[in-house]
């Protein structure tokens, strides 16, 4: 299955390099943007791990007392994750405005200048005849249940059904690769996605022995505003198969998307951005709620499946993690989504 994913992707990827040169540049410049977000973040992974290594040395010499340690653990981690958020911030600037620069471009290229933009998009829209562009732009949003397939079954999950959810966004691009023909587009974009897991039965994660694990919490816990999130920055890309109806005008063919049923294939690579635990509980009257933001021993970098089928612009939509969440546990857990998208031209 890994080796179809790799030639899926490489097919892909060799497409969107023949189909524009823009494009090309677009993805080079997104990928530049993540490496720089994911080594900002490695180096301070790196640093917090000698600083800690360096509080449990002076813990074993007895120069420091574990509770002193912990609380300095917990320093040293904020500051840390305050350093990863004000260093990956300009990045984070630039691909914001890398993206908005893209679709600008794309919507300039239908117009003699800006002052006319209106003008064109209400043209467009009140021209039926006429077609659309070979590329087109969407803002795409997802939601849905979210959970780990464990020894090839979802069954019997630790995660509740309902209450472990998923969101993703992004900006894709679609790309008629035929002139004559609008069955098959190419599909690809960049966005973030979102995976959150609620555990059952009173447990949060731990990271034992280098191996993330659920252990049983002492107080009970607030169910609905305890839970784990995964954050990640993703490429995606999808051969996508749409069957809405081609019109001929004055013997012309006029061709529109996202007009009746479409089905798309494909994968997506990405790489992780955060990962974070809420912990809330009741404790002498109080609502206390904590945050726990640290490596939680999760893979780096993530690559799956996903599939959508839909009419218009809804679609059901499913994807797959093909690499576990968890570097270094005993059994692996592979994330799995399902649920809904729209891809709003």
């Amino acid at each position: 299955m890994q080796k179809i994913i790799l030639y899926i992707s490489i097919a892909l990827i060799t497409l969107v390099n023949t189909v524009s040169a823009q494009e090309k540049t677009f993805e080079q410049k997104a990928k530049e943007i993540a490496t720089n977000i994911k080594t900002i973040a490695e180096e301070e992974k790196k640093a917090l791990k000698a600083e800690i290594e360096a509080i449990d040395l002076a813990v074993e010499s007895g120069k420091m007392t574990k509770e002193e340690a912990e609380k300095q653990k917990t320093k040293i981690a904020e500051e840390r994750a305050k350093n990863i958020e004000t260093r990956t911030a300009e990045y984070e600037l630039e691909l914001r405005n890398l993206i908005t620069d893209q679709v600008q471009t794309i919507d300039q290229d239908t117009t003699i200048n800006v002052n006319n933009i209106n003008l064109k998009i209400n043209a467009k829209k009140n021209n039926p005849n006429k077609s659309e562009n070979r590329t087109t732009s969407q803002f795409v949003f997802a939601t849905g249940f979210n959970n780990l397939v464990t020894d090839g079954a979802v069954a019997n999950s630790e995660f509740g059904y309902a209450r472990s959810t998923f969101y993703e966004w992004g900006v894709t691009w679609n790309t008629r690769l035929s002139k004559n023909s609008n069955l098959l587009h190419l599909k690809y974009g960049v966005g973030f996605m979102y995976n959150n897991l609620h555990a059952t039965e009173n447990r949060v994660f731990a990271d034992i022995n280098n191996q993330t694990v659920l252990v049983p919490f002492g107080t009970d816990l607030r169910p609905n505003r305890t839970y784990f999130k995964n954050v990640y920055f993703v490429v995606p890309m999808h051969l996508e198969f749409d069957f809405s109806k081609t019109a001929t005008v004055d013997d012309k063919k006029v061709f529109k998307s996202h007009k009746g049923v479409r089905f798309g294939i494909g994968g997506f690579v990405g790489a992780n951005t955060n990962s974070k635990q809420f912990i809330a509980y009741k404790q002498d009257g109080y609502k206390i709620n904590e945050k726990q933001k640290g490596d939680f021993n999760v893979n780096d970098f993530t690559y799956g499946l996903s599939t959508y089928i839909g009419y218009k612009q809804t679609s059901l939509y499913l994807k797959y993690d093909l690499n576990p969440v968890f570097k270094n546990n005993a059994v692996d857990q592979n994330n799995i989504s399902l649920g809904i998208r729209f891809d709003w031209n």
